[in-house]
């Protein structure tokens, strides 16, 4: 079961409603159990075709029905104006090519709020494992820098997370400095990799996979860094490693 509803985050810039997803496994009316809880970025791209931006979401509903993984699910659509998703995904300022031009880094608002106020509602509403052990997030491309970020500087608050195909050229440089601002508690376990048809050799995108995988070991993470074969930057691709990812978190 998918409960679909229309939000607004007063905190960021637009007031224009965006979708909030939250699947509940088939069986969460028939006990008592308490659940584990992923959050996801670019949520619309996650469950319905119909409601991603390019017209092929993740399959998570199918791969969860399927599996039938004792999880919830909980997955916000990013702004749906312009360029603003990357400000909302950006944890710093940055300096962009036109047409995007300057960046205003909004990701720690982004954070506060889904710490703050999304998941407290999220585990007032439903019944949630709500330590930190049992709470992961996870994206891809801005969306899995956030999902670094969130592993790192909220790591009181996510023990686990995935980033499928991040932008590590994205600042490079802040990445391993947000990673070595302070060491990870145990439990902490991340997976990251890039696809080979996606990655830029001149940009050094399969390098900076791995110099992050080092970094995130040498913090206290456990960590499984991959490089998938031919692997795309898109939902098609990113759908093929559920199987791989959420396994690992959990």
């Amino acid at each position: 079961m998918i409960i679909v509803r229309k939000i607004q985050i007063p905190q960021l810039p637009t007031q224009k409603p965006r979708r909030l997803y939250v699947y509940l496994p088939k069986e969460y009316n028939l006990s008592d159990r308490m659940y584990p809880v992923l959050y996801m970025f670019d949520g619309h791209n996650v469950f319905y075709d119909s409601h991603a931006t390019y017209g092929k979401s993740w399959g998570m509903k199918e791969y969860l029905e399927k599996t039938r993984l004792p999880l919830i699910v909980v997955g916000v659509e990013c702004n749906p104006e312009g360029y603003k998703r990357i400000s909302e995904y950006s944890p710093w300022d940055e300096k962009a090519p036109r047409p995007i031009g300057p960046i205003q880094g909004l990701g720690k608002v982004t954070m506060d709020w889904i710490t703050e106020e999304l998941k407290p509602e999220i585990d007032r509403t439903y019944r949630t494992l709500p330590d930190r052990e049992h709470t992961l997030i996870a994206g891809s491309s801005m969306g899995g820098i956030m999902s670094l970020y969130a592993v790192t500087a909220y790591n009181q608050v996510f023990s686990r997370a995935a980033a499928l195909s991040p932008v590590l050229w994205y600042g490079q440089k802040r990445i391993g400095e947000m990673i070595q601002k302070q060491p990870l508690s145990k439990p902490t376990r991340v997976y990251l990799d890039y696809g080979t048809g996606e990655a830029d050799k001149k940009r050094g995108d399969l390098d900076a996979l791995f110099a992050t995988a080092r970094k995130l070991t040498r913090a206290g993470a456990d960590v499984d860094a991959r490089v998938v074969p031919d692997a795309m930057h898109s939902e098609a691709y990113w759908e093929q490693r559920i199987p791989i990812f959420l396994p690992y978190l959990l």
